[in-house]
């Protein structure tokens, strides 16, 4: 059984064009590099054939996943979103109640992670433990070097 995905339309847009590029321009790529290699003689001696065909191979295992990620990708209405708890695409401020830092993340799917840009995904230990909560309440998070708390702040959409 795959697992639903939701994404923001940003997003979405975002894995579709990774996934037409890798069908549309690294397929063909590949394509080439293993009938350029047959060209050049005995195929049961030809490195440069082997290594042409497993990486064909293993671009179409990367095809496949990502068709896979894309089927059962689900676009979430923000403005419809319930701000009342931690949800998928919730923006949360919150405060280690270790060292007093706040801190504000969007809670999104695995692959728009991007901590730079504030993304944190709802895979993580922080976004596992963070996901429900209510504003004023505490979220403990287990880390690797213990047990991280955090106070939710604030929760908004977008």
């Amino acid at each position: 059984m795959s697992k639903v995905s939701y994404y923001t339309e940003e997003g979405l847009a975002k894995l579709r064009k990774e996934l037409n590029h890798l069908k549309d321009v690294e397929r063909p790529r590949a394509s080439q590099a293993i009938g350029e290699a047959r060209d050049k003689g005995d195929l049961s001696e030809n490195a440069e054939y082997d290594a042409a065909k497993e990486a064909q191979g293993l671009l179409e295992m990367k095809i496949s996943k990502m068709e896979e990620i894309y089927a059962n990708a689900r676009l979430i209405d923000e403005s419809q979103l319930d701000t009342s708890k931690v949800l998928v695409h919730s923006t949360v401020k919150i405060k280690n109640l270790t060292n007093g830092t706040e801190v504000t993340y969007k809670l999104v799917a695995q692959s728009e992670a991007d901590l730079k840009a504030g993304k944190i995904s709802v895979d993580s230990p922080i976004g596992k433990g963070l996901l429900g909560k209510k504003v004023g309440e505490t979220a403990e998070v287990q880390v690797p070097n213990g047990t991280m708390k955090f106070e939710i702040l604030e929760i908004s959409r977008g």
